[in-house]
């Protein structure tokens, strides 16, 4: 049943045709013995429900046509008269109900001009019998009418639906598209920062290893264990970036984020590979939310990173935090070469900073230094919703250097 209900929804024009010789055929038998004017106007009143659905106003206006030149021949009423019904039908459920309620008003008038030229009122019993066929005629015309028009309003509502769950599927896909090149580029900047610093450090600790392999054989195995406890460290941040993308359970165990707690082990690390780490600490110590902490210390964390590879051997290091009341500036100035801006010669250092920063609404501001070497200087607005305490590896007295 399925299947024919399908095969006959995309065959309307044969499921028309068939609805309109079945009409025909059932006025022949009162057209037949007339003259053939007759039968023409019974086919214009009957062929025009073969292409209802292709042309509404077009079908019901020849229809209607027909109809009217029976009535006024006094053919009498038939079952073909069903077509008009199911032209207005097609009118109220294809066209604006503008057009439609003038079908239904043309209906009516016809309904009224048939019963009066067919029982003319001229007695109470005539009245009666005219009133009787107004409200069968009129009513089967009204709700055929009402079915169409509701069946257009619901046809509207559900192209509305469709509509919208279109525009929601496209949007979601966006979303997606979105949230993919954020990942992408958050988990670029994270890959970055822990890869480009620890490999940096590890470079410098072989270099000074190599060197002093022949004349200083212990600082040789300390730059190796510091090599070695870099690379651990580098393997284990790295297992916890993996471990996030490939695990999607919520509760998976992963390291605490650095923040600007860390900062001490930073610089002790940099200080490791034989470079002057200065630090300083301004205003007073305010709690900061995880995102804020993160992205100051990879501002720290990416600068070093730079100075150690563009800023020369001897290049020393000058950190400071300064709190204000609403935001926390992060510097890092070196008088080395000044020519940390190459960074990698793709920028992914620098762009990654600022990407980070500008999630917070903060700025960064980088360039070299008027008497020699290289500043970035990072702003970052405080969180004032963060009650959490400060940590003991923050509390450095103000203007105290580590």
């Amino acid at each position: 049943m399925f299947v024919l209900y399908a095969w006959l929804r995309r065959h309307p024009v044969l499921v028309d045709g068939m609805l309109a010789f079945f009409l025909a055929l059932t006025g022949l038998p009162q057209i037949i013995s007339r003259d053939w004017p007759h039968f023409l106007f019974m086919l214009l009143l009957v062929v025009p429900v073969a292409f209802r659905r292709r042309r509404p106003v077009l079908a019901f206006a020849i229809a209607a046509a027909g109809g009217a030149c029976l009535v006024l021949t006094r053919s009498g009423m038939s079952v073909a008269d069903l077509a008009i019904v199911v032209l207005l039908y097609t009118l109220a459920a294809y066209r604006p109900r503008r057009q439609s309620v003038a079908g239904l008003a043309v209906t009516l008038l016809g309904s009224a001009v048939a019963l009066t030229m067919g029982t003319p009122v001229t007695g109470i019993r005539n009245l009666h019998m005219f009133a009787v066929g107004m409200v069968v005629l009129g009513g089967t015309a009204l709700a055929a009418w009402v079915l169409g028009d509701s069946m257009r309003y619901r046809r509207a509502y559900y192209l509305a639906l469709e509509d919208r769950a279109a525009r929601l599927e496209r949007e979601r896909d966006a979303q997606a598209r979105l949230g993919a090149a954020a990942e992408r580029a958050r988990i670029a900047r994270e890959l970055h920062d822990v890869v480009a610093h620890n490999v940096s450090v590890m470079v410098v600790q072989a270099d000074g290893a190599r060197y002093a392999l022949e004349t200083e054989p212990e600082r040789a195995r300390q730059a190796l264990g510091a090599i070695s406890a870099t690379g651990r460290q580098a393997l284990a941040e790295m297992r916890r970036l993996l471990g996030v993308l490939r695990s999607g359970e919520e509760q998976a165990e992963l390291a605490p984020l650095p923040g600007i707690d860390e900062l001490r082990d930073l610089l002790d690390q940099t200080r490791a590979t034989g470079r002057t780490v200065s630090f300083t600490l301004e205003g007073t110590p305010r709690p900061l939310s995880e995102g804020v902490g993160l992205a100051a210390y990879r501002v720290v964390q990416e600068s070093l990173t730079n100075t150690r590879k563009h800023g020369g051997i001897g290049a020393s290091v000058t950190v400071s935090l300064h709190y204000t009341a609403d935001e926390l500036v992060v510097q890092v100035a070196d008088d080395g070469r000044g020519a940390a801006a190459a960074d990698d010669g793709a920028g992914h250092g620098l762009t990654g900073m600022r990407e980070r920063v500008g999630m917070y609404g903060g700025t960064v501001h980088t360039g070299p230094r008027p008497a020699g070497g290289y500043l970035v200087s990072a702003s970052l607005p405080l969180d004032p919703a963060v009650a959490a305490p400060a940590h003991d590896g923050a509390a450095v007295k103000p203007g105290a250097a580590a």
